[in-house]
């Protein structure tokens, strides 16, 4: 609780201290506002001591109303007053929040760009998308209502109590003998619901990770007739939601009606003892009136504000929650970028995988001493089979990740020394599914290379195979596409996606089985579409399918995290090991 507080505290004031001079306007009308309302009851005690004296006169054939219209004006002025400082403030305030809200969803995007891979790799969709969508939405709340209700209360609060103390000392302290009964019962009631409130989002998130893992994959669970299993993971995970909501519901709302309970016990024990205290003094009927009204009243705003802070403890219990998941993404090491990257060679040598050692987590090591050498020009292939580490590899000379032990260098330059956006642009991945983003074909292929002229963007359709297909649509390479609704099959896709790699023209290439997705037919033209991506760069190539890289350079068979063999496809067939067996298998079924 207390750490959340802590990170919640922070990062509200980076975002809430960019706005100093609307704060202090604030605060200056929240004060304004404070002063009125503090004075109404002053006045609404005189109005009535002023009637019962008018009536006390009038039965004895005389009396005024004066005195009486007077106050009773002022008291009228003191309402409106306040109710002009109290929408001051409430637009001024929630000006602030939707603002801020914007910049923190804005500083939340920027931050998940500068991000290292692992984070995505170890995180659900539906987990990070909670954190734009109901977290975010949880602290706009809090910032636009809770926080500005807590606001108004606290000045109340302070109002009331400098004007109670001023008016009677003993009557003042009779008014706030129940207030630690009243924090001690908020304060277990607060704890409790804090802890439900803080599993409530953790399972939201889960919840929101399982309904995106089965709605992308819903074909699948229809084809294999899965729906009944769907449906009883999300039931399962639904209940679980649904317990932790209902505990931190029901803990946040008996708070406001105990705290009411102490409301009205504060003016019961006010009107005794107040009646006691005039009885003592001798007061007039009129002044004694007066003085209980004005602090029945002052004891019903005092605790009123307690009641509202509190009632809106368990919506500031989300924001902070909320805070302290948003908190810990900014809070995630960004890519490590040497503070002076080298530039990146042309590749005049070779690329060298030297004696590499890498795990994902500590003491789980995946790649056990792994040493590969392409030089400018040649196709080195993995191959294994799945958990050997092809796809280690290959987030390694990416630096999607950092080795552990051992080193990759470009021309003899370790990668980790060299500018990461050079790095990036100089190596091209073409991925087993290819994405597309939501907007034109044209959008999508100048993707990674925005600028590129017409004629460039056609040339690297055609060298991929694509360019006939676009042309004969209506809207050729103006029409509208998105990953989920595209006019392509999964195979032309992949076409799109390796003329998006042609384009940005890579020196050093990946291909991660670009085409284990797709029919024999389609392979052939992938295939093809290749063949030109290939031709004249270093290549990396992942393959299950073997018939596709019968021409590379050099072939590396990865098995538990180790090269066990390696050389051409002949003398891998020569040797008669692992490779020639998985070749002869995969023939026989061809």
């Amino acid at each position: 609780m207390k750490q959340n507080l802590k990170r919640a505290g922070k990062f509200y004031y980076f975002y809430m201290s960019k706005y100093p001079w609307q704060l202090l306007a604030s605060v200056v009308v929240v004060i304004f506002f404070a002063v009125f309302n503090s004075l109404a009851p002053v006045y609404l005690g005189k109005t009535v001591q002023d009637l019962t004296e008018f009536l006390h006169a009038w039965q004895n054939g005389g009396g005024s109303l004066s005195q009486f219209n007077l106050d009773a004006g002022i008291l009228i002025l003191c309402y409106l007053l306040s109710g002009l400082g109290d929408f001051g403030t409430s637009m001024i305030l929630s000006w602030i929040g939707g603002v801020a809200t914007g910049e923190m969803r804005s500083g939340l995007f920027n931050k998940m760009q500068r991000m290292r891979v692992q984070y995505f790799d170890t995180h659900s969709d539906g987990d990070i998308l909670a954190r734009f969508t109901s977290d975010l939405d949880n602290i706009f709340n809090a910032v636009n209502e809770a926080f500005v209700q807590t606001f108004y209360s606290i000045a109340q609060i302070v109002g009331s109590l400098y004007m109670m103390f001023s008016t009677n000392t003993t009557l003042a302290w009779v008014g706030l003998a129940t207030t630690p009964l009243a924090l001690a019962i908020a304060a277990v009631n607060i704890r409790v619901a804090s802890q439900a409130v803080d599993q409530q989002q953790n399972d939201i998130g889960k919840l929101n990770g399982y309904i995106n893992e089965q709605v992308t994959g819903q074909k699948v669970i229809i084809t294999n007739g899965l729906q009944e299993d769907s449906i009883a993971g999300f039931e399962t995970l639904n209940q679980t939601v649904k317990k932790t909501a209902l505990r931190g519901q029901i803990w946040s709302g008996i708070l406001q009606p105990l705290m009411n309970g102490m409301m009205l016990l504060t003016s019961a024990v006010v009107i005794f003892g107040g009646s006691w205290i005039v009885m003592q003094g001798g007061m007039s009927t009129g002044a004694a009136l007066a003085l209980i009204v004005v602090f029945v009243q002052y004891a019903q705003n005092y605790f009123q504000c307690i009641m509202q802070m509190t009632s809106m403890y368990g919506q500031i219990q989300l924001a902070i929650t909320g805070a302290r998941r948003v908190s810990e993404v900014h809070e995630q090491p960004d890519e490590v970028k040497p503070a002076h990257g080298l530039p990146v060679s042309e590749v005049h040598d070779e690329v060298v995988i030297d004696n590499v050692r890498f795990g994902y987590q500590p003491g789980k090591e995946i790649l056990h001493g792994v040493t590969l050498k392409a030089k400018r020009g040649e196709m080195v292939a993995l191959v294994g089979p799945t958990g050997a580490g092809k796809t280690t590899v290959i987030n390694l000379l990416n630096r999607f990740y950092d080795v552990d032990a051992g080193a990759i260098t470009i021309d003899g330059v370790d990668i980790r020394e060299l500018d990461l956006t050079q790095l990036r642009d100089t190596v091209g991945i073409v991925l087993q599914d290819p994405q597309l983003f939501s907007g034109t074909i044209a959008e999508n292929i100048c993707f990674g290379k925005p600028d590129a002229t017409e004629a460039e963007m056609y040339a690297a359709a055609e060298q991929a195979h694509i360019h006939d297909f676009i042309t004969s649509l209506p809207d050729g390479y103006q029409t509208q596409i998105s990953d989920e609704q595209s006019v392509f099959s999964a195979g032309q896709k992949q076409l799109v996606s390796i003329a998006r790699t042609i384009l940005t023209n890579p020196r050093i290439l990946i291909l991660d089985e670009a085409t284990s997705n797709v029919d024999t037919v389609t392979e052939k033209k992938i295939q093809a579409a290749m063949d030109n991506v290939i031709s004249g760069r270093t290549s990396f190539v992942i393959a299950h399918r073997l018939k596709t890289i019968l021409k590379a350079d050099d072939i590396a068979v990865l098995r538990d995290g180790r090269i066990v063999e390696e050389g051409t496809h002949a003398q891998l067939l020569e040797e008669k090991g692992f490779y020639a067996g998985l070749y002869k298998s995969q023939m026989v079924f061809n």
